[in-house]
């Protein structure tokens, strides 16, 4: 409750967010961020729809369809795709709620194939990455992920390998992953826009 100089009280509590608790998920934020960008005509990266193949529709009314059931069509490859600065940009993004490691199953081996193309193909490619726990997000080059995921006996990648070899993207309001600056950091050394 608001308690006002002269003594009312709002009619509603506010509630107040801390950035740990902002209720986004990382989907939502990255997708909030490239509008930004987009607006800004920074970058044109979007989210790729997943291909579902729908097999059975229900039209409980006429004006209304519900799909009752689907299937996958083929995997998908990752989450996020465009053009930044004249190059392609490929990523996924993962969300982990363990606090010691990111586990190699939430990568699927489709997905590090396509990423390990992408980079053949001269794009730029990452996979970003939010432990929920500490509230960190991190942008961790494709060719270190793909590397550890081939070569690595472990079956995850602790919390403090990507503290040292992944870069952590301080949360803003606008927008709230501003990964472009490490994208820059990483790729246009120097580069002046």
């Amino acid at each position: 409750m608001i308690n006002y100089p002269n003594g009312k009280k709002s009619a509603g509590s506010i509630a107040l967010k801390s950035a740990a608790n902002r209720g986004m998920s990382l989907e939502d934020d990255l997708n909030v961020t490239n509008d930004y960008y987009l607006q800004l005509k920074k970058a044109n990266i979007h989210k790729k729809p997943t291909p579902v193949q729908i097999v059975h529709v229900d039209y409980p009314k006429r004006t209304a369809a519900k799909i009752t059931e689907a299937y996958f069509k083929v995997p998908s490859t990752t989450d996020y795709n465009g053009v930044y600065r004249g190059r392609a940009i490929d990523f996924e993004a993962k969300e982990c709620s363990s606090k010691t490691s990111f586990p190699f199953s939430s990568i699927h081996p489709h997905q590090i194939e396509h990423l390990d193309s992408v980079l053949y193909h001269g794009a730029i490619a990452f996979l970003i990455v939010r432990f929920n726990c500490f509230d960190e997000t991190y942008l961790v080059e494709a060719r270190k992920i793909i590397n550890q995921y081939r070569n690595s006996n472990r079956r995850s990648l602790p919390y403090s390998w990507f503290q040292k070899e992944g870069y952590l993207i301080p949360f803003k309001l606008n927008p709230p992953v501003d990964y472009l600056k490490i994208v820059d950091a990483i790729h246009f050394k120097g580069d002046v826009l």
